[in-house]
Parts: structure tokens; C-alpha cells; sequence
């Protein structure tokens, strides 16, 4: 379980995220939602010891991400960000081998590899893996890397708008493939998503925690989070919960 308490962020003199209480479980997917800068991302970044807070305290599994090694915590969290960085000219099957990197700390072996070829077909890329990445659309490379961080293989994924620049079909596929991977099993993983598509969190997350202002406002299982008194608090606008073929599909007013 991830367990945050009491925390806080502030960048500069700007605060961020205000006392936020948390209890991810560890299994399934938890969706986070809520308007640009709620602090969705901050807290992913706090959660993965990225940011450290100036009050509160972050637990995965009883770990304080902030007093390990870089290794020890990413062999426990994965942290796809919005936007990261890496170098064109690598080839995707490098990039994905990167995931790899705080098991074999530079020396790859034979279960490194069968990894990397696991995530290349997970996310649909093994046609691309020796594809430079400044050949790819947005898409493909967004999907590459998911494929990275799902090889650094983590008890916990930690998402940060993996839908961004997907088409309706690899979206689904996606968040279909997420949903496969956090059912209970022995290689069953915590995923933990930041969406704005609201409609996807209604269809594929088993938990809603829905932010404000740096802070929660609520957070349950998708039916009790995702409706429309919650949902108007949140962003400001009106909504209607329609049922749809036994699903719930959120329309905006």
C-alpha cells in the first residue's frame, strides 16, 4: 500500500499541494483527475521521491522513497513523467531496455532481455523496436515509453497522462493492457494514472481520486467518485452521468 500523510509541496513560495491523505491500494487502478493544476503531477512526483515535501510523510509498502538508494526505490516505483527527456537517436529497444537498468546496473543478461521482448509486444511495438525514436509519431513513442517503465518492472506504475497523443484504438488497448496487468496475480502491479479523459477513468479504474487545489477532494471507487455533484465541485462546469450498456459515460453540460 501507498500511504501519504499530511504532505505538502510548494514550489518556491507557491504551494502546490495542501496536507494531502492518501491510501493507494496495491492492486488495481487508481485514476487521479481534477483541472490543470490540481497538483496531479506533483504528487506522482512526490509519491515516486522525485520532489520531497516540506510536510508529510510518503510509505510505499512501509519504504520511505526518500531515505534509499535511487536504485532500491526504482526497483520498487516506476514514475513515467509528462514530458521526459531522452535522446532521439536511441532505437526503441534501447529505450525500453532502459527500464531495465536498476536490476542489472549496466551489465544486461538473459532475463533483461526477455523483458525488453515482453514489453515490445505488451505495447504493440515490436515492429518499431529498431526504430529510432525521432522517426516515430507522438503516439509510438508515448507508447515506447509505457513499454520502459512497464520493463523496470515495479510493484507500483506510476503514470503521468499516458494517453497524451494516443488515437482513440491505442488508447483503449492501452488502458486495457493496464487493467490486465493490475488484476491479482503473482506478476500483478499497482497502476497509478493521471487522466483528464474522464470517460476513461469512468471505464478502466477501479479507484477515483479526484483533486482541487493541491487538495483531495474525494477519493473511492470509481461508481462513488465520478458523479455529478463531485465532479461539478471539481472542475467548475456541469455534468451528466448517462448509463450506457451497463457503463457510466460522463457528459459534459
Amino acid at each position: 500500500m501507498i500511504e501519504v500523510r499530511s504532505l505538502s509541496y510548494a514550489a518556491g513560495a507557491t504551494p502546490i499541494l495542501h496536507e494531502v491523505g492518501l491510501d493507494l491500494a496495491p492492486r488495481g487502478i487508481t485514476a487521479l483527475i481534477g483541472p490543470n493544476g490540481a497538483g496531479k503531477s506533483t504528487l506522482l512526483h512526490c509519491i515516486a521521491g522525485l520532489a520531497r515535501p516540506g510536510a508529510g510523510t510518503v510509505r510505499i509498502d512501509g519504504l520511505d522513497p526518500f531515505a534509499v538508494p535511487d536504485r532500491r526505490r526504482a526497483r520498487q516505483v516506476a514514475l513515467l513523467q509528462q514530458s521526459p527527456t531522452v535522446a532521439s537517436r536511441l532505437r526503441v529497444a534501447e529505450l525500453v531496455g532502459f527500464g531495465c537498468w536498476p536490476h542489472h546496473a549496466g551489465r544486461p543478461g538473459p532475463e533483461d532481455a526477455r523483458v525488453v521482448a515482453e514489453a515490445l509486444t505488451a505495447f504493440e511495438l515490436d515492429a518499431l523496436a529498431a526504430r529510432p525514436l525521432d522517426t516515430l509519431s507522438g503516439g509510438q513513442r508515448q507508447r515506447a515509453m509505457v513499454a520502459m517503465a512497464y520493463a523496470q518492472a515495479t510493484p507500483w506504475l506510476l503514470l503521468d497522462e499516458p494517453l497524451n497523443a494516443l488515437d482513440p484504438r491505442h488508447a483503449r488497448d492501452l488502458m486495457a493492457r493496464l487493467h490486465d496487468l493490475s488484476r491479482p496475480g503473482p506478476d500483478g502491479r499497482a497502476v497509478v494514472v493521471v487522466l483528464h479523459d474522464i470517460n476513461a477513468a469512468a471505464l478502466w479504474a477501479d479507484r477515483v481520486v479526484a483533486m482541487k487545489d493541491g487538495r483531495v477532494i474525494a477519493s473511492a471507487g470509481a461508481d462513488e467518485v465520478l458523479r455529478a455533484e463531485i465532479l461539478e465541485e471539481v472542475f467548475d462546469t456541469r455534468f451528466e452521468i448517462v448509463p450506457h450498456r451497463g457503463r457510466q459515460l460522463v457528459v459534459t453540460l
